[in-house]
């Protein structure tokens, strides 16, 4: 892993060394544009439109414009100077429960690790915070930027994931057309909880995979080996007008196959007629025992 940062996490007058490594990575499939007439990729160039000139990186400052078209310039040095007391530092401020922080706030996450001879404290650290399970908020600044974020045990690794502040969380009231408060149909929210339940499994991230990624790595695979293909459009899926139906249909596709035979009812088997010896005899069953004769009643004494 490619260390992105280097300080050390302060909480009281206890510093702990650590090294700073990203925990994800972006897998998405990189394009570059290309000018279809002659088919080289397009560069992008800094240019300045008055001057017309191509600008090179050396004669490139920051400025925030105050006004439409006006600025106020910062040196690099000068901004730097903000951040130079805590650059390399990971100060916690406090400790709370991971349960209380909602994960709009969550940024990016990062794994920290021991550096130089900062084990013990690291150790030490991480087990106070694994006994109490409670993670720490801490103020880091990566690239100039200011950040909060929160310190956590994640199996036997302390991870820092960076926070939104407050204010950068744009209030709900703001996002338009959202439902006005109404009442519910009781059925329709009782079908809707049924279903939730039957969907509802422990979480398993390895079972989700990227299936747009895999099918268009298969396409470059394809088209690299001089093949065209033609995908044929997606059928659109039809509106569901009716809610409950849509309901009770979502509910039967997932509903579990019953495992155990022993739960469905036999039909009780009819009793074949006894067959007769000349029956048997007929259908090859040599073997039947033989019916026993009838006795003839003997003829009655005549009287005296």
């Amino acid at each position: 892993m490619h260390t992105v940062w280097k300080g050390a996490i302060s909480f009281g007058l206890v510093h702990v060394p650590v090294k700073m490594f990203s925990a994800t990575e972006d897998k998405d499939i990189s394009m570059r544009y290309i000018h279809n007439v002659c088919g080289s990729p397009l560069a992008y160039v800094r240019q300045c439109p008055s001057c017309e000139v191509e600008v090179k990186w050396e004669e490139i400052t920051k400025g925030y414009e105050y006004e439409k078209g006006k600025f106020v310039l910062f040196e690099k040095e000068e901004l730097e100077a903000l951040n130079e007391s805590s650059s390399k530092t990971i100060t916690i401020l406090d400790f709370v429960d991971l349960t209380e922080i909602d994960p709009i706030y969550f940024q990016k996450t990062y794994y920290l690790s021991p550096d130089q001879a900062g084990g013990n404290a690291y150790q030490l650290l991480m087990n106070a915070m694994r006994d109490t399970g409670k993670i720490g908020i801490a103020k880091i600044s990566i690239r100039s930027k200011s950040s909060l974020a929160a310190i956590r045990v994640l199996e036997d690794c302390l991870s820092m994931e960076t926070i939104f502040y407050p204010d950068e969380i744009r209030p709900v009231s703001q996002v338009p057309n959202l439902p006005e408060v109404q009442n519910v149909n009781e059925k329709e929210l009782t079908m809707a909880k049924l279903l939730i339940d039957q969907l509802s499994t422990p979480f398993e991230p390895g079972k989700y995979t990227d299936d747009y990624r895999a099918k268009l790595l298969d396409l470059i695979q394809h088209k690299v080996a001089g093949e065209e293909i033609k995908i044929a459009p997606a059928k659109p899926e039809a509106n569901v007008m009716d809610l409950m139906a849509a309901l009770q249909a979502s509910i039967e596709a997932v509903k579990p196959i019953p495992s155990d035979p022993g739960t469905t009812t036999a039909k009780p088997k009819k009793r074949a007629p006894r067959k007769t010896t000349a029956q048997a005899v007929a259908g090859g069953e040599t073997d039947a025992t033989p019916a026993t004769p009838k006795r003839k009643k003997a003829p009655a004494k005549p009287k005296a």
